[in-house]
Formats: C-alpha cells, sequence, structure tokens
C-alpha cells in the first residue's frame, strides 16, 4: 500500500534525522496542548544529547539510544509533566536551580521581583534581607550572588520544599562566598517568624529589604494549567478565601521586620493590581491593618505589561 512516508518510515540504520525528530515531536506535543511545543522539544533534545539548541539542526542524526531516551520524555511532557521537573532543574536569572516534586518551580515573572530586590539594596552597606516563602530559595540565592556582602535569611514552612533550597544553596555556596555573602535557611511559619520567641525575633527593626513570592491563588480557584494544577504543591499556591490571607499575615512579618526606610515586595497575581481596589495587594496596604506602616505604595507591570508586584517603602509607624 503506497502513501506518504510516516515518522517512522524515515529511521535510517538506527538513528534519524534532528530535525524529523524536532518537527515530530512539535506536533505532538502542540496536539497535547503544550504552550511552547518547539522551544520544548529543543529544549528535551538538547538534554538527551548534550548539543546546544543553536547547533541542534547542525546535527544530522539521533542514536538509536539518544532516540529512545528523548521519547521517554518526550511521553512525559505530552502528559504535562513540568519541563523543569523532566530536565530536574529551573533557569533564573543566572542561576541554574534543582527542582521537583515539593518544590514550586519558579516563573520568569518572579526574576523582575528579584531584579527590584536587587536594586533595592544596591549600596547599601552589608545589607540585610529577608525572602519570605522562599521555596527553591531562587529569590535569595539571587540577592546573596548579585549583591556583595549581603545577608539573607530565607524563611520556608513546608519540609520538602526546604530540602530543594538546602540543596540549591549548598550548590550556589562557592558563588555566595565570592560575593562575601551568606545565605541562612529557617524553617519557620513565615507570618510568625518574627514573633516573640520566633527564628527572626532578634531582627525586628533591623532588616533593610523583605521580598516574597508567597501563595496568592484563591481557594476555590482551579489552576488551568496542568502543570500548575497537578504538579505544583499545594502549600505554595493557595492563599486563602481571596488569595490573600498568607499576604495578610506575611505584611505584619514585614512591618515587624524592616527598618524605616525598609522596603517590601510582594509578588501577587495579574487580577490583584491597582484596578482590584481593596481586593488587589495595592489595595490591601494601604486600606489593611498595616496600612499606617507603609508609603509610597506602588504597583508593577511584568514584561508583558501585567500587574505583577507590588513595593512600598516603611514608615517610621510602630505596631
Amino acid at each position: 500500500m503506497s502513501g506518504t512516508p510516516g515518522f517512522s518510515d524515515r529511521i535510517v540504520a538506527g538513528w534519524v534525522s534532528m530535525r524529523d525528530v524536532l518537527t515530530d515531536a512539535e506536533r505532538r506535543l502542540t496536539a497535547a496542548g503544550v504552550v511552547s511545543p518547539r522551544t520544548d522539544a529543543a529544549i528535551l533534545a538538547s538534554h538527551v544529547t548534550g548539543i546546544p539548541r543553536t547547533r541542534m539542526l547542525l546535527q544530522d542524526e539521533m542514536s538509536g539510544e539518544q532516540r529512545t531516551a528523548f521519547e521517554r520524555l518526550l511521553t512525559r511532557r505530552m502528559a504535562r509533566v513540568p519541563l523543569q521537573h523532566l530536565l530536574g532543574v529551573a533557569a533564573f536569572r543566572h542561576l541554574e536551580l534543582a527542582v521537583g516534586p515539593g518544590v514550586f518551580v519558579p516563573r520568569p515573572e518572579t526574576e523582575l521581583v528579584a531584579e527590584a530586590g536587587i536594586l533595592a539594596v544596591n549600596g547599601v552597606d552589608h545589607p540585610v534581607a529577608v525572602d519570605l516563602c522562599t521555596g527553591s530559595a531562587a529569590i535569595a540565592l539571587a540577592l546573596a550572588t548579585e549583591v556583595s556582602g549581603t545577608e539573607v535569611f530565607a524563611v520556608e514552612i513546608d519540609p520538602a520544599a526546604l530540602e530543594w533550597a538546602r540543596r540549591n544553596i549548598d550548590v550556589h555556596q562557592p558563588a555566595i562566598d565570592d560575593r562575601g555573602s551568606r545565605v541562612h535557611l529557617l524553617h519557620a511559619d513565615a507570618t510568625r517568624v518574627a514573633q516573640e520567641g520566633g527564628l527572626l525575633a532578634d531582627r525586628r527593626a533591623a532588616v533593610d529589604l523583605v521580598v516574597m513570592n508567597p501563595p496568592y491563588i484563591p481557594e476555590d480557584a482551579t489552576p488551568s494549567e496542568p502543570e500548575v494544577r497537578d504538579h505544583e504543591p499545594r502549600i505554595a499556591l493557595f492563599g486563602g478565601e481571596d488569595g490573600l490571607d498568607v499576604v495578610r499575615g506575611l505584611l505584619v512579618t514585614a512591618v515587624d521586620l524592616l527598618r524605616p526606610g525598609g522596603i517590601v515586595i510582594i509578588e501577587h497575581a495579574d487580577r490583584q493590581g491597582e484596578a482590584a481596589g481593596d481586593a488587589g495587594v495595592p489595595g490591601l496596604m494601604r486600606e489593611g491593618d498595616t496600612a499606617a506602616a507603609w508609603t509610597n505604595v506602588r504597583d508593577h507591570l511584568d514584561l508583558t505589561r501585567r500587574p505583577r508586584y507590588t513595593t512600598a517603602v516603611r514608615t517610621a509607624w510602630e505596631s
């Protein structure tokens, strides 16, 4: 029976054309609903072969052994296992972070939050920063490796995420040391860590920067992406009935920790910006229980021009 040759018909002597592999993978990932099929296919192929993505199409073949390994990963990606889980790492600014089940995969949007924190403490002698809900320690490590002499306290309540954070800090310890910085990983409830008897009680009113990427999805909302819904830890996603319960507690912690003139930076959902009024983070900071503690409350857009994080300056008001 004649017909157009299929992918399997183009396998020759145990190898297939790299271009054919990538074209077939992109088609299958597209059918599975993956939002970046071409990129994901190329990244997985690079992971299997060790060939940089920029040189991928210069490679004529993929061996049978490589094809088998690639097929295993491709099948799992088609099932919407996060790409970063398949690779075991996630890129974050200049860092490569170990990630997997049990820890939230850092997003590109959070790189802007880290950058805002870096700019906030640049020029401060021996700055002290606190990263609440640190997860993989992405923001804490960005601060410690990009701002010399920074002391960062990374706070995480979830034991599974804590292990990933510890692993990442250990891997990047040489870079931390090169900058003359320090990172302290604390297993604690970030909403209580600065209270009397808490691990950061002795740092009250002595911190230059508090930064956070907290859980902020409303409890009754269901993330549409299977990578998030089925694979991210719930503790890192959901923030109570309106999504801001955890944020409210973290604002109290930030009030306790920051010195007058210190800066807080809070990542939030794109529906929790200025336009949300009292239901958004800027509105909460202006009208909520800690409102007297903040001045210069400003919301900021991400690279897609969506509201993404709020900054504010600590006043001299005491709680």
